[in-house]
């Protein structure tokens, strides 16, 4: 995928997932397949009957729910039958621009301290001013070019 393709990609994105930015995603206490249910009046048996389940399998769903071992299709199945829409995602912390930049700043750092110590050897520092136009001209390429090797973890 092209550079450009992945940046109109993220910016996308990162319009799409502002809104969820702000949503309460806060998990009621006793979770959502119980919290809904409970505010719609229904009983565990009639959800195991909405469901094509035994009734002893509710709490099972609710505790797997808690703990985390629910699976998406099961939860999926559970809001059809709650009447609800089923919402899964990966909402990031920052914008996903800044976290391109973030990563892109790191490698540059890391290219640039490289550099810097091969200059030094040779008697031909940058100055303070010359390694901030250089890094953020890195920063900038990484971020354009958006390389393989953005992401790649060192050892």
């Amino acid at each position: 995928m092209q550079a450009r393709h992945k940046l109109i990609i993220r910016q996308q994105l990162d319009k799409t997932l502002t809104s969820l930015k702000t949503a309460n995603t806060q998990v009621p206490v006793k979770g959502w397949i119980r919290a809904i249910r409970e505010a719609l009046g229904m009983s565990g048996k009639q959800l195991a009957q909405r469901l094509g389940v035994s009734q002893p399998r509710i709490p099972r769903l609710e505790q797997d729910e808690l703990t985390g071992s629910v699976t998406l299709k099961t939860m999926q199945q559970v809001a059809e039958a709650l009447n609800c829409t089923f919402v899964y995602a990966l909402v990031p912390r920052v914008s996903l621009e800044d976290t391109v930049r973030s990563q892109a700043r790191l490698i540059a750092q890391d290219r640039i301290e490289r550099a810097a110590h091969s200059m030094l050897l040779e008697a031909q520092p940058l100055s303070a001013e010359e390694q901030q136009a250089t890094l953020k001209a890195t920063i900038d390429e990484l971020v354009r070019e958006m390389p393989k090797e953005l992401w790649e973890v060192k050892a």
